[in-house]
């Protein structure tokens, strides 16, 4: 039988510098992630180790500025990056995507003195982060959030919980929204708390179907007192702080779907290569070539989408509508992908000996977080026909 071993994606990029780049993630993906994956997530086990590495490899900061540590790639790199990871293990690739995201408010949005203090040790010091918006409940609703920062002379105390918190427990800073003024999206602040503050402790991490490596955990503030150099941006700006950092957001977690779904139709590919029924691979049978077929051409187009809109970002045009759209098609795309290598392996796909029942529980929870992909499709409606009830 002729070899048919998945083969790399052949990948459209800028710079030999990027190149070289893809070349180092998967060299680490390969090595140091993918062999352990099944095993660490069945156990429940945050690959720390891994996320030490990646940093010391300079690819925790790559979207940022290399005057702070940074890598200072386009969002077209840093997001094909991430699929890379995101096949090898999608605790480590939303990981590094969530870390970018608690990195933004303070990369965007902080004052030149801030950036100095805290984004070389944030990007490139071995440091973990955790984005803090949502709330037990205000989840879609995020506007509605209920925990409280009050100034208190030079300092603002926080009180509240917040919830859904990947890395909740385990992050070293934590960026947190608190309501600081009047209801609504307009009394919300953004401030950057450091993981050991006192008063700052974690729940129980959930117990999840998927993405059993990445601790979800609810994060409480009981008191927590953070300096008003701690703040980020303006009073009441936090709400638009967190929706960008969103729009920026749902990219990496388009990037972490394709990736689980390339690994899905990867696993599926070589199955059938192998798999023989009525005397020939099972991969010669039209029915599941078609299958096959419609699995790698969603992909691509996930792919293509994920790229349009981040090249968008990258030239500083809007970018919110493609990226919502990205968001949802390619998450989509991941659990019909999954759920389609399942099938194709049959009984097989269906236990844990194969990899195929782990990316299909993962691919669930990419529907969900960041926005739900109902939340999406109110986005882009919103982009086509305006504000609901005008």
């Amino acid at each position: 039988m002729p070899d048919r071993a998945p083969q790399p994606v052949d990948r459209q990029l800028p710079t030999d510098e990027a190149r070289d780049l893809i070349s180092l993630v998967r060299d680490i993906a390969q090595r140091e992630i993918a062999p352990s994956a099944a095993e660490e997530e069945d156990a429940g086990r945050f690959p720390r180790e891994v996320f030490t590495l990646l940093s010391d490899s300079g690819l925790l900061g790559l979207p940022y500025d290399a005057e702070y540590g940074g890598g200072e790639q386009p969002y077209e790199v840093y997001l094909q990056v991430l699929e890379e990871l995101a096949a090898a293990r999608l605790t480590v690739g939303l990981g590094v995507s969530v870390h970018t995201l608690a990195c933004y408010a303070l990369a965007a949005h902080g004052t030149k003195e801030q950036q100095i203090e805290h984004l070389p040790a944030m990007l490139g010091g071995g440091l973990l982060g955790a984005y803090c918006l949502s709330e037990p409940a205000s989840g879609s609703d995020a506007a509605s959030l209920r925990t409280k920062a009050v100034r208190d002379g030079d300092d603002w105390v926080l009180t509240g919980t917040k919830a859904w918190t990947t890395h909740g427990g385990i992050a070293d800073f934590c960026t947190v929204m608190a309501r600081t003024g009047e209801e609504g999206p307009r009394g919300i602040t953004a401030f950057l708390v450091p993981g050991d503050a006192e008063g700052l402790s974690a729940a129980v991490p959930e117990k999840k179907m998927g993405l059993k490596g990445s601790p979800t955990a609810q994060v409480h503030l009981d008191g927590v007192r953070v300096p008003d150099a701690r703040r980020l941006g303006d009073e009441g700006q936090g709400f638009a702080i967190a929706l960008s950092a969103l729009d920026s957001g749902r990219l990496g977690i388009a990037a972490c779907a394709i990736g689980v779904a390339q690994a899905a139709l990867d696993e599926a590919v070589s199955y059938a290569a192998d798999r023989r029924q009525f005397g020939k691979p099972i991969a010669d049978f039209q029915g599941l070539r078609f299958m096959l077929a419609d699995m790698a051409t969603q992909i691509e187009a996930g792919r293509a989408l994920y790229l349009t809109a981040a090249r968008l970002r990258d030239a500083g045009l809007p970018f919110a509508k493609q990226a919502a759209m990205a968001k949802l098609h390619c998450t989509d795309t991941a659990m019909r992908a999954t759920t389609d290598a399942v099938q194709i392996l049959g009984g097989y796909g269906y236990t844990a000996d194969f990899p195929a029942e782990r990316y299909m529980r993962e691919a669930k929870v990419l529907q969900i977080v960041e926005g739900t992909n109902q939340i999406q499709r109110m986005v882009i409606a919103r982009h086509l026909a305006g504000p609901e009830g005008r």
